[in-house]
């Protein structure tokens, strides 16, 4: 889940990875024999140190980390530099972007080992399994519980609250030709209110003073009111465009940690977020790369991102921590949107939505 998922807090608490680009090329040889693996990824791509070491010390190789940014500027650079790309495996296309990447030929096939451990229901690309899923999300409206305790108003609970005097001037978003999490909440949008009805519906956001940011870095840490917000003064927009996930961040960054999450989640809003990694088409360390890919689709790897990145795992049978599930909350039903009519509407709608909402 870009971008997008934890605090700067959490970020600082997580491994200080070096980022660096991918070498130069040089002879087949060298390539082959690399003892070096390099992740492009979203800026909040995050592992435990021991869990990586592990991986390092099991494989041999060593994993070297470049963030890139949100996750839609991460995926659009990925392909403008797909001939000479940065890595060996890009991690945090989701399913808002993942026939961009596709089409684009950003990716070679690889089947991870254990692919059958992996849910049906986040299997694409099937045959040509140039992607492998990693996690899965939903993207909510959050809101500062403090805030609409002390003003004694109820929080919206669906997208048409959001439209409601009430809540004028209170929403921030990220930007949905940018960032992902902004991207996903335009297209539950349009699965909510229909291919016609979601201009209507911005229209009246607009109206409503909602903001637009470049991404979910600056929404959440500085614009948000209920954000513990790291380093950044606390905002004063007391909802957000954020994650399902997003309130056990604020419980085990919290200095003191407090007992209850300070901030809730609106599921009337919410879009379902699948997150893929792929090995990247020109990669220099191939081999490396699919070690990594198995890595990620790993049990190890996927019990330890609940409270790392805040997301899903998507492999069968992996237990989520109690910090996780008591705090986070549990979508059932949340917005939807075939992968093609995506890929068929998105930037025709990020082209509207631009017009309309940032013009």
């Amino acid at each position: 889940m870009s971008t997008k998922k934890i605090t700067s807090a959490a970020i600082a608490v997580g491994l200080g990875l070096v980022a660096v680009s991918a070498c130069g090329s040089g002879d087949d040889a060298s390539k082959a024999d690399s003892k070096t693996v390099t992740l492009v990824s979203h800026d909040s791509f995050n592992v435990s140190k021991d869990v990586l070491k592990e991986f390092e010390k099991r494989s041999g190789y060593q994993v070297k980390v470049l963030k890139d940014g949100d996750a839609g500027a991460a995926v659009n650079k990925a392909i403008l530099s797909k001939d000479n790309p940065q890595g060996d495996v890009f991690f945090g296309v989701d399913n808002t972007l993942l026939s961009r990447a596709l089409d684009n030929g950003l990716f070679q096939s690889y089947e991870v080992k254990g692919s059958d451990e992996i849910k049906p229901e986040y299997r694409v690309d099937q045959g040509k399994h140039r992607v492998t899923p990693v996690d899965s999300g939903d993207i909510c409206v959050n809101y500062d519980k403090k805030y609409f305790a002390d003003k004694k108003l109820a929080p919206p609970k669906s997208f048409e609250d959001l439209t409601k005097p009430a809540y004028r001037n209170l929403l921030v978003t990220e930007n949905a030709s940018t960032s992902s999490p902004g991207l996903g909440f335009l297209l539950g949008t349009a699965a909510q209110y229909g291919d016609k009805g979601w201009e209507s519906y911005w229209k009246k956001l607009k109206a409503n003073g909602v903001k637009v940011v470049d991404g979910w870095e600056q929404a959440y840490n500085e614009e948000f009111s209920g954000s513990a917000g790291g380093k950044k003064a606390k905002g004063d927009r007391p909802l957000v465009v954020s994650y399902a996930s997003s309130p056990p961040v604020e419980v085990l960054y919290g200095k003191p940690r407090p007992k209850e999450a300070p901030t809730g989640v609106a599921t009337g809003t919410c879009f379902r977020q699948v997150e893929y990694a792929g090995l990247l088409g020109n990669a220099e360390n191939a081999k490396g790369g699919k070690a990594l890919l198995d890595f990620l689709a790993g049990e190890e790897f996927q019990a330890d991102m609940p409270l790392n990145m805040f997301v899903n795992p998507v492999r069968e049978g992996v237990e989520l921590p109690e910090l996780f599930t008591k705090h986070g909350v549990t979508v059932d039903e949340p917005q939807t949107m075939d992968p093609k009519k995506i890929a068929d509407n998105r930037e025709p709608w990020i082209k509207s939505w631009t017009s309309l909402v940032l013009k």
